[in-house]
């Protein structure tokens, strides 16, 4: 049986972000790792803090990667040993991680570096937007007219946005009078994966190969997050995982790439369910969970021990 993870990007924390793992000794290295770097245990922040603090660029990019790390290590002792990993935005940071590459506390210091990088050159109105149900012909001449720029491509006609926060909300408005079914500004202050955060770029790769690769063989099939393609070379791409940061994503094509690797199963790590919820537009035949539809990490831990 072959397994695919998904590792979710921003967008969903929320108080209960670590209702499966929070309990689970196994999870406890990556709690206290993402601890150093957000000044407080996330289990608490979580909990305690206002909600619009968690959406925060370098607070939620933290999160979300300790999300799935925290969710592997729950599962990695009963993970097939055929296993393909793929990351959305951040997420692609978390894949790195539970494939091997780095350690938690690498996987978190190189995310933290990546936020204080996207932060440091992003303007203050830059942000992103999403807009669903316009093909990318229609979508075209809004993207022009208000200097805006597709994040990410996903299925189903749906389109990440980046751009100015004016521009933004322009193309919205104009988007849904074009019969868009949805376009809205989405919780998230830099623009991601388009040019405007060219500037992130290099700071962030000089992080990056300051950082060893621990990768050994024969490990999970590690999918990039841009494209799709396989990784086999991880040192060769460390230039292209810098450059995601201000490069589009698509995602439709990384969801192709692992039903053309032949996953039987595909669960997101999470936070939230959208990834599973794609991956069932471009393969309703596959088994597709998504951890938060589990009310314990023993029932999740069964479905992957039952195929």
């Amino acid at each position: 049986m072959t397994l695919a993870l998904l590792c979710s990007g921003q967008g969903l924390q929320a108080s209960d972000l670590f209702a499966l793992t929070a309990d689970v000794p196994a999870a406890a290295p990556v709690f206290a790792a993402a601890a150093t770097r957000l000044g407080q245990d996330p289990r608490r922040l979580v909990v305690e803090a206002d909600p619009a603090d968690l959406y925060a660029n370098r607070t939620g990019q933290i999160l979300c990667v300790t999300a799935a790390l925290a969710l592997h290590a729950c599962l990695s002792d009963i993970l097939p040993r055929r296993l393909i990993v793929a990351g959305y935005s951040v997420g692609e940071m978390a894949a790195w991680g539970i494939a091997g590459l780095w350690t938690p506390a690498e996987t978190l210091a190189l995310t933290v570096a990546r936020a204080e990088a996207m932060d440091a050159a992003s303007g203050p109105e830059q942000g992103l937007a999403v807009v669903r149900g316009l093909s990318p012909a229609e979508l075209a001449p809004l993207l022009a007219r208000h200097a805006c720029a597709i994040a990410i491509r996903n299925p189903s006609d749906l389109f990440v946005i980046g751009g100015e926060g004016g521009g933004l909300d322009a193309l919205c408005a104009e988007a849904l009078a074009a019969g868009a079914a949805r376009a809205n500004r989405l919780p998230i202050a830099v623009a991601s994966h388009t040019a405007l955060l060219a500037r992130a770029v290099a700071p962030f790769r000089a992080c990056l190969e300051a950082t060893p690769l621990r990768r050994t063989a024969p490990g999970p099939t590690l999918l990039n997050g841009t494209d799709g393609a396989p990784i086999f070379a991880p040192a060769t791409v460390l230039d292209g995982l810098a450059r995601q940061i201000a490069n589009p994503i698509d995602w439709v094509a990384c969801l192709d790439a692992i039903t053309e690797r032949g996953a039987h199963r595909v669960l997101e790590l999470g936070p939230g369910h959208a990834l599973a919820d794609m991956m069932r537009t471009q393969a309703p035949s596959l088994a597709i969970r998504s951890s938060n539809a589990f009310h314990g990490v023993e029932g999740l831990r069964a479905w992957i021990a039952e195929a």
